[in-house]
């Protein structure tokens, strides 16, 4: 008899007779269950047959799919995939109108499972669709204007099910025409059409442009962003992120020389207006999609920044002019003659004293301070608009400096280019985006020239920041690891405007951001005196075991882990959590996420934790190993990991973010007797040493400690006191 694991017992229903209670032997071949099941209800053909989930999902029982059965789980008989798909091949092609319709609602559905699609699509079922999609709205006009619902559902299932099927990744992008193309650009352009069909019109566009580079040009020639532009403006959210998905796809791939175009197209028909005031500032909160989307835009905004910021300053360029303008809008100096040897030797001297007040490092020739880059000509193209926007302050932080001593004045030249280059480290410039932050800033979107601007506030910060410290020419990296600070500080309470940012930095002076490194400091004071250090050693076994019973503590409340899919972000979640007597790990999908902890009762998985071989993490799991971009993402490589058990099994996690990741990996090597490796073991076992140091060094003067602990009082003569709770 085989061992209880290998039996899951279960629940089959067939249409017109009684559930079936029965156990499956995991160890049989599943044709032979199948034919198991058929002659209980005395049906032939058995191999016309499949077992499927009876839930929402209705996914098929395969070979490679049968170990994640559940015990309790309800299965149904059906026809097999290959039937069904030929069923429903045929049906999608009759002549009447309700069977197509019913046939393509039920396509719809059954295209999420793998099996069904793999053989739905090996009938040349994606031509059928495609084929069926250009010939539409011709073949149906008359229908049209008479059953127009009737059309409008049809034609939204046979999209639906045109996506589902090319989700699994079977067939390549590279296939469809022209035609088809034109047809699903028109269902865009069109200003009143069914919001389901533009939906996943808008879908196949993102997923065509970001999976072929030929699609793209096609895709490019049909759309444009003021077409696009109208879908923004309405009050569906999930029509607005697809939308800017798709902008986002032609942003991302279009070619180098087309992507200032396209930022200038944007430009002109205010797309940051139309967002700022239609998305971000509309009465409802952002979803997480949306964060992400313009989170995407954002930075490949921002990017357009990086071919200034990696050129170089040519000496003999005539972009030295924008020198000469810096030094004309500083002094107003006159032009003066230069017909003779002594006016140039003149002008010569007065150009290099005007430009050791501009705080250049090169004062003979200050075109060689671009030569480096980053920040290259991007420094000298936000000190150029500081000085043309911002006049007033950029002549008073100029003049200002020249006239203080040499050794306190704070160099407009080099700070600007040592800031740009901090603010494009900040923000990233250069990067592509994450598949999965949607850390976007608001501000950022309240200005056509947004980056600029953040430039001008900060420029002038770091002047405030360098007359607060007193700081000389040494103190230079000093001064701009504070600004620093003050930045990313004013930046982490996502400011909604440029001027509420600004009200932020006016808040983090210096001595502000003194008294939070003192604070910060005595929170993490390390002594390393010989006495302490052997005290450590002595107390850090007591921490790690009480980090240790946290981190279980935590595995037995449970997480809720986001299931994430390789083309389409969508919410689908899954919670495990550790039985409290730490035997045991139970796991199970659910439909969404959940408001406190998961019962046990309510997830069906179990993994005994003496059944785990090990825990990998990064690129040694699993799941990481697959082809497709996110699976290669770097944050979400550092959020993997996975649990190995029996035979090749394995359990496979992406943390909701950095702390939990931490939290589940020591816990889950604590379970297994190893070592909790995690940046957050560290910090919590800095934190809680150097807090227990503390307490037993208190200064105690004074204190009178007794030597034997107090008496225990005598019990009350009655206990009429307590309250009754009956």
């Amino acid at each position: 008899m085989p061992p209880p694991s290998d039996i899951v017992k279960v629940a089959i229903e067939w249409p017109g007779a009684y559930p079936k209670l029965m156990e499956i032997d995991q160890k049989k071949p599943l044709s032979a269950i199948i034919k198991e099941v058929c002659d209980g209800w005395s049906l032939d053909n058995h191999e016309y047959f499949a077992l499927q989930h009876a839930d929402s999902s209705n996914f098929y029982i395969t070979e490679k799919n049968r170990n994640e059965i559940k015990n309790g789980t309800i299965l149904r008989l059906t026809t097999s995939p290959a039937q069904n798909a030929q069923q429903l091949h045929e049906r999608i092609q009759s002549s009447s109108m309700d069977a197509k319709l019913e046939a393509l609602k039920d396509l719809a559905s059954l295209s999420r499972d793998i099996t069904f699609a793999q053989e739905f699509i090996n009938l040349d079922g994606i031509s059928l669709l495609t084929q069926m999609v250009e010939s539409g709205t011709e073949r149906y006009q008359k229908l049209q204007k008479i059953m127009k619902p009737c059309f409008g559902d049809m034609l939204s299932f046979t999209l639906t099910a045109f996506v589902e099927l090319m989700d699994h990744g079977i067939v390549s992008w590279d296939t469809f025409s022209v035609a088809f193309i034109k047809k699903i650009a028109s269902f865009v352009n069109k200003s009143a059409i069914d919001i389901s069909i533009l939906q996943r019109s808008l879908a196949i566009l993102e997923s065509m442009v970001l999976n072929s580079h030929d699609l793209y040009q096609k895709v490019a020639q049909e759309i444009t962003i003021g077409q696009l532009i109208p879908h923004l403006q309405g009050t569906d959210q999930e029509i607005q992120t697809y939308t800017i998905a798709v902008i986002n796809a032609l942003f991302l791939k279009a070619p180098d020389e087309r992507r200032q175009e396209m930022a200038n197209i944007l430009a002109q028909k205010q797309l940051r207006y139309i967002i700022l005031t239609h998305v971000i500032r509309a009465q409802r909160a952002i979803n997480n999609e949306m964060a992400h989307q313009l989170y995407v835009l954002q930075v490949l905004t921002f990017n357009l920044l990086e071919d200034r910021m990696m050129t170089k300053m040519d000496p003999q360029d005539a972009q030295r002019d924008i020198i000469f303008e810096l030094r004309r809008i500083a002094f107003d100096a006159e032009s003066e003659p230069n017909n003779s040897s002594g006016s140039m030797e003149k002008r010569k001297s007065m150009y290099t004293r005007d430009y050791k007040k501009l705080g250049f490092i090169n004062h003979v020739n200050p075109a060689m301070d671009f030569t480096q880059t980053p920040p290259g000509m991007l420094a000298l193209d936000n000190m150029l608009y500081f000085a043309k926007h911002h006049q007033d302050a950029y002549i008073r932080i100029v003049l200002e400096n020249s006239s203080r001593e040499d050794k306190h004045e704070c160099p407009f030249g080099r700070s600007s280019i040592e800031l740009t280059k901090m603010l494009c480290e900040i923000l990233k410039v250069g990067e592509l985006p994450s598949e999965t932050c949607n850390d976007f800033h608001p501000m950022f979107f309240t200005h056509d020239r947004s980056f600029e601007e953040f430039f001008c506030i900060c420029i002038q910060l770091l002047n405030k920041t360098w007359k607060e410290m007193r700081a000389t020419s040494e103190d230079f990296n000093k001064v701009m690891q504070v600004v620093k600070e003050q930045v990313m500080r004013a930046l982490t309470t996502k400011p909604s405007s440029l001027d509420q940012f600004k009200s932020k930095l006016q808040n983090l002076s210096y001595t502000e951001i003194l008294k939070i490194r003192q604070s910060e400091r005595m929170n993490q004071e390390d002594f390393q005196s010989r006495p302490i250090l052997e005290l450590k050693e002595k107390i850090q076994p007591e921490i790690l075991e009480l980090i240790k019973q946290q981190r279980l503590n935590r595995l037995v409340e449970g997480t809720c882990f986001r299931k994430l899919n390789a083309r389409r972000r969508q919410d689908k979640f899954w919670y495990c959590r550790l039985s409290p007597n730490h035997k045991v790990l139970h796991y199970g999908d659910l439909e969404e996420s959940p408001q406190g902890e998961v019962p046990h009762d309510s997830l069906q998985d179990k993994l005994p934790v003496a059944d785990i071989k090990a825990v990998v993490t990064g690129k040694d799991c699993p799941h990481m190993k697959e082809k497709g971009a996110l699976k290669q993402n770097k944050e979400v490589l550092e959020l993997a990991f996975s649990i190995l058990y029996d035979s090749n099994c394995q359990l496979n996690f992406i943390a909701p973010d950095k702390h939990e990741y931490c939290i589940w990996t020591d816990g889950l090597n604590a379970l297994l007797g190893k070592d909790m490796m995690s940046d957050l073991t560290r910090n919590d076992l800095d934190t809680l040493l150097s807090m227990e140091i503390k307490l037993r060094l208190l200064d105690l003067e004074n204190i009178q400690i007794p030597d034997a602990p107090p008496p225990i009082p005598k019990e009350p003569s009655n206990y009429d006191f307590v309250y009754d709770c009956n």
